[in-house]
């Protein structure tokens, strides 16, 4: 067994050489778990491979909603949703504060967060440590106090206060009552893992989130150089100021990276298919590089790169979708794994301008079963 952050670059290319059986895109996935293992001290050996499975499997999933309700783990805390007294209670436990869970019972990628996050006994006893976990259904109809002594008659009144548009999304709330952190929608293990560790460790006192899941992005000789292309993108000069004209059309701009298996998986998977491709056709799409200097004109008349405009927006996942209206006013962003159904009924609830009556993609899919 040998210690991931002591290879040389030697020593990495010889791995790569002992598994000739990986294909291109596990490769790529390959490259981030062991950059990640890097970042939190993990250790690498010839079970790799089948971690690099297993993350594929968490990305690549059923997405339709459950027809069986979830059941959650019952080392969740047991909460009466008096948000200050479990702050109080998580401060004499010597923890750093409370998680604040939000989702739903027939929610797919809450099933993914359960079996592949909370699933895996590592996570679990990092979570427990440091957490204590307290679930919010983005339905319920239980009262709520939050952690600033807000009161809410329910949890879905609570939820759509935060403007929680997907589930599972989480909230981090320090024993002072700070609120640190919103991680929103599904995130593969791997990353999860260092987003606790990010607030856990309390690196976010020091650096923004992007910046340190940054890096652990690449492995020096096995980056690419070209994105993924799709027929639904316009070509450059990326001119998308829509601060004093108001454009025709809505705006999505699509943020991606090389070597990214999750934008290999959106391309391979949802951008194949036909509704989805005819649907994004009716607004204008833009495909960047968070990484790179191309120059852009942004929705509100900034001249930035595209590597500017992402760190300004606090982007750390790729892909990223974000969806601007008619006046460059951001609609709301996809920062997690999406597959067909959710990316399905979100374009429906943007084309169909549902967000101008429904706060929320959640309150809009949950009236209409999308």
């Amino acid at each position: 067994m040998v210690l991931y952050s002591n290879l040389n670059k030697e020593k990495q290319q010889d791995t790569f050489k002992v598994l000739p059986q990986i294909s291109k895109v596990r490769r790529k996935l390959l490259s981030l778990l062991l950059t990640q293992c890097m970042m939190v001290g993990c250790f690498f050996n010839q079970t790799a491979t089948a971690a690099i499975d297993s993350a594929a499997e968490s990305i690549e999933f059923d997405d339709r909603l459950l027809e069986q309700d979830l059941v959650l783990p019952d080392w969740f805390k047991l909460s009466f949703l008096e948000l200050q007294t479990d702050l109080a209670d998580a401060k004499e436990a010597g923890k750093w504060g409370v998680l604040l869970y939000f989702g739903s019972k027939d929610c797919p990628y809450c099933k993914v967060h359960l079996e592949k996050n909370w699933a895996d006994r590592g996570i679990v006893t990092y979570t427990r440590k440091h957490f204590d976990v307290i679930a919010i259904d983005v339905r319920g109809d239980r009262p709520v106090t939050d952690h600033k002594g807000d009161t809410y008659k329910t949890e879905k009144d609570f939820a759509a206060s935060l403007r929680t548009n997907f589930t599972p999304s989480f909230l981090f709330v320090d024993v002072d009552g700070n609120a640190v952190l919103r991680l929103t929608g599904y995130h593969p293990p791997y990353q999860f893992r260092a987003v606790l560790e990010f607030i856990a460790d309390r690196h976010y006192l020091y650096e923004p989130l992007r910046s340190y899941i940054e890096r652990g992005d690449t492995i020096a000789g096995l980056e690419e150089s070209e994105l993924n292309e799709s027929e639904i993108f316009s070509k450059p000069p990326y001119m998308l100021n829509r601060k004093k004209i108001p454009a025709k059309t809505l705006l999505a701009v699509i943020f991606e990276q090389p070597t990214c298996h999750a934008c290999n998986v959106l391309h391979a998977g949802p951008l194949k298919h036909k509704e989805i491709v005819s649907k994004f056709k009716q607004m204008e799409v833009v495909q960047l590089d968070r990484k790179a200097n191309t120059p852009v004109i942004t929705p509100d008349g900034k001249k930035l790169t595209a590597k500017q405009w992402a760190a300004e927006l606090g982007l750390f996942y790729s892909p990223t979708i974000i969806f601007f209206d008619e006046n460059g006013k951001e609609i709301l962003r996809v920062d997690s794994v999406v597959r067909f159904y959710r990316l399905n009924g979100l374009l429906d609830y943007i084309l169909s301008k549902a967000y101008r009556e429904y706060e929320t993609f959640q309150l809009w899919r949950h009236k209409y079963r999308r």
